[in-house]
C-alpha cells in the first residue's frame, strides 16, 4: 500500500479540517458532536464549560448552550467515560462493557483488585441496583453505602465507597448517567438509558477506530485500539518522526482556513505530543499551576489561525461584573494586521456569546 507524503502544512490541514475548524462551519450541535464523537466534559468554566466552548468554537455565537442540555435530558446525547457522545455510538461499548468482569491475559494487577473489590462487596452492588430500580435517577449522596469492604486507595477515592462502586458500575455496563441536577450528576440503571443495540467487540474497536481517525484527520498507529489492520492509511510527515494513519477522504481536499479561540480541552490541542508534532506550539493548562509559574495564564485559550496556532488569549469570564476579562493576548508569532483583527473579532464574539461586556486589560 501506497505510504501518502504529507508536508507539516498538509498534515495540520486534514487535522484541522477533520475538528469541524476550517471556514465550512457545521450546522448544529448534533452535526459536532457526530463529528467529533465526544466532547470532553469537565467542571473547569473560567471562561464556559468545556463541552460548551468546544461547540462555540464550531457554531459560533448562534450556538446556545440549553440545546446541550435538551439533547443529553432527551438522550440523544449521553456522558460515557467523561466525554458526551451521540447515543447511538454506546453500542460500540457495550461489549467491552459485558466482558469487565473476565480477566485477560497480561492486564494490569489494578484491574484485578477492582474486580475483586466488586465481588466482596456483592451485597453493596445488589442493595445499589435496587435502590435506582425503585427509585431512580438519583444522587451518589442519596445511595446507600452497605459496603463491607471499603475502597482503599492513596488518593481522593479513598472510603467513598459509593463513587467507586458506580464507577465500577458504569464500566460494567449496570448503571449509566442518566443527566445533571444544578451540576450533580445524576444515576440511574444502565438499561433505562442505553439502547439495547450491542456492536461485537471485534467490530466494535474497528468501528471506533474508523470514528476516531475520521474526528481527527490523522493519528499516530498507537491512539487506535483494534488488533487487526490499522484504520485509515499509513503516511508519514515531513519533518516528523515516526508514522501516521491518515482518513484517506480527507486527502486531496481544497482547505479554507478561520480564526477561532479554542478551549484547552479541545481535541485539536488535547493531545499535547501531537499539537506540537504538527503545529510545533508550545501549551500547557496552568490553572493547576502557582500564578509565579504561569506563563499564559489561568485559563489561555489557543488560538487558531487558518491552519497554525499562533498564541493564547489569556481571558476570563466575570460574571458578578459582567465582564469577559481578557489580561493578555500572547503572540508565538507577531500578528499581522489581519490576524491581530481576526483575533478582536474572535474575543468580541467569544464576550457576545456569553452576554460580556470585552475587558481588554491587554491594552493598558
Amino acid at each position: 500500500m501506497t505510504v501518502h507524503e504529507l508536508t507539516r502544512a498538509e498534515a495540520r490541514r486534514i487535522a484541522v479540517r477533520a475538528q469541524l475548524l476550517d471556514a465550512d462551519r457545521p450546522d448544529d450541535l448534533d452535526d459536532v458532536v457526530r463529528g467529533l464523537t465526544a466532547l470532553v466534559h469537565d467542571p473547569a468554566s473560567a471562561v464556559a464549560p468545556a463541552a460548551d466552548l468546544v461547540v462555540w468554537s464550531r457554531l459560533g455565537p448562534e450556538y446556545d448552550p440549553s440545546e446541550l442540555a435538551t439533547a443529553l435530558a432527551e438522550q440523544r446525547l449521553v456522558e460515557l467515560r467523561g466525554v458526551i457522545r451521540p447515543i447511538e455510538d454506546v453500542a460500540l461499548y457495550r461489549a467491552e462493557m459485558a466482558a469487565w468482569d473476565r480477566p485477560e491475559p497480561g492486564e494490569p494487577a489494578w484491574r484485578e483488585r477492582q474486580r475483586a473489590w466488586v465481588h466482596d462487596n456483592e451485597g453493596f452492588r445488589l442493595d445499589l441496583l435496587e435502590r435506582l430500580r425503585a427509585d431512580g435517577p438519583l444522587r451518589s449522596r442519596d445511595l446507600p453505602d452497605t459496603s463491607v469492604r471499603p475502597w482503599r486507595s492513596s488518593g481522593w477515592t479513598n472510603s467513598r465507597n459509593v463513587r467507586q462502586l458506580l464507577a465500577f458500575l458504569v464500566q460494567r455496563g449496570e448503571v449509566a448517567l442518566h443527566g445533571r441536577e444544578n451540576g450533580d450528576p445524576l444515576w440511574d440503571l444502565a438499561e433505562r438509558v442505553y439502547p439495547d443495540d450491542v456492536v461485537p467487540a471485534a467490530q466494535a474497536l474497528c468501528r471506533r477506530d474508523e470514528r476516531r481517525l475520521r474526528s481527527l484527520g490523522l493519528v499516530r498507529p498507537a491512539a487506535l485500539e483494534s488488533p487487526g489492520e490499522p484504520a485509515g492509511e499509513p503516511a508519514v510527515v515531513d519533518g516528523v518522526r515516526g508514522a501516521w494513519r491518515v482518513d484517506p477522504a480527507q486527502l486531496g481536499r481544497p482547505f479554507a482556513g478561520r480564526t477561532a479561540l479554542l478551549s484547552p480541552f479541545d481535541r485539536l490541542v488535547y493531545d499535547r505530543k501531537r499539537m506540537a508534532d504538527l503545529f510545533e506550539f508550545d501549551y500547557q493548562l496552568e490553572m493547576f499551576k502557582p500564578v509565579g509559574q504561569r506563563r499564559w495564564g489561568y485559563f489561555a485559550l489557543p488560538v487558531l489561525h487558518g491552519d497554525r496556532l499562533v498564541g493564547k488569549v489569556d481571558a476570563t469570564a466575570d460574571r458578578r461584573a459582567g465582564a469577559l476579562r481578557v489580561d493578555a493576548v500572547h503572540e508565538d508569532v507577531p500578528f499581522t494586521l489581519a490576524t491581530a483583527a481576526a483575533v478582536d473579532h474572535e474575543i468580541d464574539d467569544l464576550a457576545r456569546w456569553l452576554r460580556l461586556v470585552p475587558v481588554r486589560r491587554d491594552r493598558r
